[in-house]
């Protein structure tokens, strides 16, 4: 915002007592208010030119004076370009703030993550954001703490300290020292990212020095279970009931695409008969609060029942007698060992198989599996599409119908066969012709021109 009135005055202030030798000050004025500052230096009146606020003469001291003088004046008018550019209000105390150096804020970096931090630990309880989001933002703090004491040797830096440098150097040490992933990486810098942004919003520092960094996230090929292994999974009779009800657990997620923190608090009221008089869980997801609608196969409504009256169950109000997390993932890979099953079994595998097998495999159109799934993009749901071998065996297997069904057509041949035996018998027609320098006979024209209107016809019947 333009001020209607603007002047930067270098006066001596006259002391108190006579003295040739005065104080430097400066003096700005923004619509008619004026604020002083002192320079801490002195100047003897003699050798100074009130009028044009200026020392005389060509001596060293002199024309130093003059150019520290001329380097404050540059850096001001600099500064009030850039604020009236941000259509920021231009203020005779701002600008001595700035002079005097107090509008560098000196935020630190970990505090303000640690305030950030504390808030989302406060909305949790208010159910807006889940425990694993608040355990998410502790360790990228962590680490963010680890690689200033690891290259700064210092507890904490000032946000004003922070550069593309610092974000190149951050992202190098947690691929090498914190030996993280690709993608663990980028999450961890987008956590931090985030900080640094309400950081810029809270005008603590003016740019983000992220702006030229530029992630690119790895395409993770985590498999679902295949058609076999999930039905391997389904009749396998363990003798521990303890691996029997994870198991069942795990295929009710496989059959419902619930992630696990939703299967765990999973309740009867969730349950409820849909428009189509069948059973859904209509919920929303613990994660991103979306709104799922699933209306259950007959394996998920098997294994609900099966636990309807287990203690568990009665006591948490809950559907499932879920356990832990890490002890669901324990108990899973025992289930994988004795099920030779050789890839990874986890909570969120349930989930990807319920996206990929279960349904895209089956039919399902993706808008679909992406409104079951709460996602809030198509996007997401495509990482669930993922080819497998019994997905190419499908397509291949309705080829091979297909290419069946045209073969009891005419001749029990398909049109496409009878069109490359046509083109031979003219190539054959051709080369006649070539070595005895003829026509091509007429009967044969018309002949062949037929049989190829014959295909066209079997082509676009089918």
């Amino acid at each position: 915002m333009i001020e209607k009135s603007f002047g930067v005055i270098f006066f001596l202030k006259t002391p108190e007592k006579k003295e040739s030798l005065r104080v430097l000050y400066l003096r700005i004025t923004v619509d008619g208010v004026p604020k002083d500052i002192s320079t801490k230096r002195k100047w003897d009146i003699t050798r100074w030119n009130q009028k044009t606020g200026r020392a005389v003469g060509n001596k060293e001291d002199a024309k130093s004076l003059n150019y520290y003088i001329e380097s404050i004046n540059t850096r001001i008018s600099n500064y009030r370009t850039e604020l009236i550019n941000n259509n920021q209000t231009i203020t005779s105390q701002r600008l001595i703030d700035f002079v005097k150096g107090n509008n560098i804020s000196k935020i630190k970096v970990l505090k303000e993550f640690q305030e950030h931090n504390l808030e989302i630990l406060a909305l949790v309880k208010t159910k807006e954001y889940a425990m694993g989001t608040y355990e998410r933002y502790k360790i990228a703090r962590s680490h963010v703490a680890e690689f200033i004491k690891f290259k700064y040797k210092r507890e904490d830096l000032e946000f004003r300290e922070l550069n593309f440098e610092f974000i190149k150097d951050f992202e190098f040490y947690l691929k090498t020292v914190r030996e993280c992933g690709n993608n663990t990486t980028l999450k961890y810098i987008s956590n931090f990212k985030k900080i640094v942004l309400r950081a810029v919003a809270k005008e603590i520092i003016p740019k983000d020095p992220f702006k030229l960094f530029k992630g690119k996230k790895m395409k993770c090929n985590k498999q679902p279970l295949s058609t076999n292994e999930l039905y391997r999974l389904e009749n396998k009779v363990f003798s521990s009931e303890r691996l029997s009800v994870i198991r069942d657990i795990f295929v009710f997620q496989c059959y419902t695409g619930l992630a696990y923190i939703d299967a765990y608090q999973l309740k009867p009221s969730d349950i409820k008969e849909g428009i189509d008089g069948s059973l859904w869980i209509m919920s929303r997801r613990q994660k991103s609060r979306s709104k799922t609608d699933i209306p259950l196969l007959p394996k998920a409504i098997e294994i609900m029942e099966r636990y309807k009256d287990n203690p568990l169950c009665i006591t948490r109000g809950a559907v499932l007698p879920v356990k832990s997390n890490q002890k669901m993932n324990e108990y899973l890979k025992e289930i994988a060992t004795l099920c030779n099953l050789t890839s990874t079994l986890n909570t969120h595998k349930a989930r990807r198989t319920f996206g990929s097998t279960v349904t895209l495999k089956n039919g399902v159109p993706i808008h679909i599996v992406k409104e079951m799934m709460g996602h809030h993009s198509v996007k997401q749901t495509e990482e669930y599409a993922i080819t497998e071998q019994e997905s190419i065996g499908i397509e291949m297997q309705q080829l091979k119908d297909k290419l069946a069904k045209n073969n009891n057509n005419q001749n029990n041949e398909n049109p496409m066969h009878l069109l490359l035996k046509l083109e031979h018998e003219v190539a054959e027609l051709r080369q006649q012709q070539m070595q005895n320098e003829n026509e091509l006979p007429q009967e044969e024209l018309r002949a062949i021109t037929k049989r190829l209107d014959s295909i066209k016809e079997m082509l676009l019947t089918q």
